[in-house]
């Protein structure tokens, strides 16, 4: 016959808990993830990027004095006009629209139209990537001689 254990058989009572892994960074910030915390009434943190998708200059703290002192307030400069001719000029040369133009850059069709219109403040970077994809000079001295061999009007900013 085959022998069995003949030690004492115990049983082991102790309850087993089963841990829910914490969700992952990238699924709370899902947008279903989200609308379930918030109908539940759970914390949502929301945090504002800053100045995030904009091409503003962060704005400049002037001394309180110094404005009462000078005869105008202190105004940001903005794209000239003969950069404005430039970039449109440039970007029609090359059969693009605005958009097509924002999508190369990395930029929203919004800031291309805010520097043909004249309304944005010159930023180097964007202008650079500007110079880049049109293949223009929009910064910087420019001699009449490199006005020549571009065929296009540019400026100093």
């Amino acid at each position: 016959m085959p022998s069995r254990y003949s030690g004492a058989i115990t049983q082991d009572w102790e309850p087993v808990v089963l841990h829910k892994s914490k969700p992952k960074a990238q699924n709370l910030r899902d947008p279903k993830a989200v609308n379930h915390a918030l109908r539940s009434g759970a914390e949502v943190q929301t945090v504002k990027k800053f100045d995030a998708g904009s091409n503003r200059k962060a704005a400049m703290t002037v001394n309180a004095r110094k404005l009462d002192e000078a005869a105008e307030p202190a105004a940001l400069d903005r794209v000239s006009a003969e950069v404005r001719q430039a970039i449109q000029k440039a970007r029609i040369e090359k059969k693009m629209s605005q958009s097509e133009l924002a999508k190369q850059i990395n930029e929203r069709p919004q800031v291309v139209q805010e520097y043909e219109n004249g309304k944005a403040v010159p930023n180097q970077a964007v202008l650079a990537k500007m110079e880049r994809v049109l293949g223009v000079k929009l910064r910087g001295k420019i001699h009449k001689n490199d006005v020549l061999k571009q065929g296009s009007l540019a400026s100093i900013i």
